[in-house]
């Protein structure tokens, strides 16, 4: 059994895998879990999304993290979930400021002309 399986089996607490899209709250997160369902009557495969209102304590994740949470006891009155683990970064793009990168033209104008 892998690791995984086995804290499974240890909690039988709900678990879902989703995406960070805020963390602009004191110790919350907001996960979108995504999920494919086909359609009751036209069996297309639809895609499903739903937001979960998670309690990071340490504020250690980051918008755009894939990350495990499960369910607990109710925190507030939007919050029954927490942040399990982290379960792949998002990727960091530096934004260079293009003023102060590269040095400004020289202006040969005569102040006269």
């Amino acid at each position: 059994m892998s690791a995984v399986a086995e804290q499974a089996a240890a909690s039988r607490k709900n678990q879902k895998v989703g995406q960070v899209v805020s963390t602009k709250m004191q110790k919350t997160i907001v996960v979108e879990v995504s999920r494919r369902v086909a359609h009751p009557y036209y069996k297309k495969v639809i895609s499903r999304r739903k937001k979960f209102y998670a309690h990071d304590a340490d504020s250690q994740a980051r918008v755009g993290d894939t990350v495990r949470i499960i369910e607990c006891r109710p925190l507030s009155r939007l919050k029954r979930w927490r942040l399990a683990e982290i379960l792949r970064r998002a990727a960091l793009v530096g934004v260079e400021d293009t003023e102060t990168s590269q040095p400004e033209p020289s202006r040969d104008v005569e102040p006269g002309a």
